[in-house]
């Protein structure tokens, strides 16, 4: 039979991040001077052409497959597909008619769920220029776990750990930095560590009566939760390193507990899907990139690159709080420039005339005063 174990978890979440190296999905995020907006989602895959030809045979959708699990389907209008080799890449692309609009319409989803965000456009109006400033904000997700990381941290520390900000290395040295660091990293083991155990342990609790020949009752499994965690987590200082089902049968010198760590049994299935659920905040990852209308000006936490911003979206920058980007850009106004142009112009002209005309007005009254002198003369 399939044994599963929080260990073969932890290889899938490693061979899912190498895999993320270069980021599979992108979305980019267009905002226009007058108030569309456009948001298109890509993904590449390697497909042969046999796959393809399969794949693709009549009326079928010429997509790149498989299509990220990480994809609301029911979120795009228009689709186009590019192949290089075996290498096939679908960009999917909608317009809006605002940023409000576009927020309903999320292209991603976690677990299922439709990942959400609001957002707003705000637009400031000067004499020489246009502020755009737009910003968007996603829903967090960590009370998916059911203990809070800020039980073992402070606040700014649980931030800094899965967002980056607030800054709390500024100004220390490497040496520095990394003393700071190695002293936040054991909170977050223990955080993972006792929620991924009370999950588990919880999991049993409510499906004990699956349990054929139990080697104690419920009452008893309940009353024996800390020194079971404490067998546990003495044996390795990280619980996705565990061998769940030996541990158990262990410490029970039973194997009873078996059907929970059992690919092929209903509860192992169960319990399977429960860690899935954890594991794939983690596994989140895509790029968000965003282009503004005229020069950008402010980029908030992002990276500006050939005139567009780049920003990580990550389940992990969604655990502690919900996750904001913000970005501001100018577009000048060409016609005023050149109203004042010729309001200057016209200025300068104006004052010349009549300067001009001041100087020929006093040459006639001197003119006419010479000639007035001969008369009586």
């Amino acid at each position: 039979m399939r044994k599963n174990s929080l260990y073969l978890i932890l290889l899938i979440s490693a061979m899912f991040a190498a895999s993320c190296d270069k980021p599979n999905v992108k979305m980019h995020t267009i905002i226009r001077e007058d108030g569309l907006c456009e948001r298109e989602v890509s993904y590449t895959t390697i497909m042969s052409k046999e796959m393809r030809d399969s794949l693709w045979s009549g009326n079928k959708v010429s997509w790149a497959y498989p299509v990220p699990e990480c994809l609301n389907m029911n979120a795009f209008m228009a689709s186009h597909t590019r192949t290089e080799e075996d290498t096939v890449t679908t960009t999917f692309r909608n317009i809006f008619h605002s940023v409000e609009e576009m927020c309903l319409q999320s292209p991603l989803q976690l677990n299922g769920t439709r990942l959400k965000s609001t957002a707003k456009l705000e637009k400031k109006n000067r004499r020489f220029y246009t502020l755009y400033t737009y910003t968007e904000t996603f829903t967090c997700v960590g009370d998916t776990f059911k203990i809070p990381a800020t039980n073992y941290a402070d606040k700014d520390v649980v931030r800094y750990w899965f967002t980056g900000q607030p800054n709390l290395l500024q100004g220390l040295s490497g040496a520095e930095a990394s003393e700071k660091i190695s002293k936040m990293e054991p909170f977050v083991t223990q955080w993972i560590n006792d929620n991924f155990f009370k999950l588990c342990f919880d999991f049993i609790v409510n499906n004990y009566d699956s349990i054929q020949n139990p080697p104690v009752g419920r009452e008893q499994f309940v009353e024996l939760h800390d020194s079971l965690a404490d067998y546990l987590l003495n044996r390795t200082g990280d619980i996705l390193l565990v061998n769940p089902n030996e541990v158990f049968e262990n410490f029970f010198h039973s194997d009873a507990y078996a059907i929970f760590f059992d690919g092929d049994t209903s509860c192992g299935k169960a319990l399977e899907e429960e860690l899935s659920t954890h594991m794939n905040i983690f596994w989140f990852s895509v790029p968000y990139s965003l282009t503004m209308p005229g020069t950008i000006v402010d980029a908030g936490t992002g990276v500006v690159k050939d005139g567009v911003i780049h920003y990580p979206l990550t389940g992990e920058r969604l655990i502690p709080q919900d996750y904001t980007i913000t970005a501001t850009s100018r577009v000048t106004h060409a016609w005023t420039y050149i109203v004042a142009v010729l309001i200057f112009v016209v200025f300068i002209g104006s004052f010349l005339y009549k300067g001009r005309k001041r100087r020929n007005q006093k040459i006639k009254s001197r003119f006419e005063e010479r000639v007035s002198s001969k008369k009586n003369e």
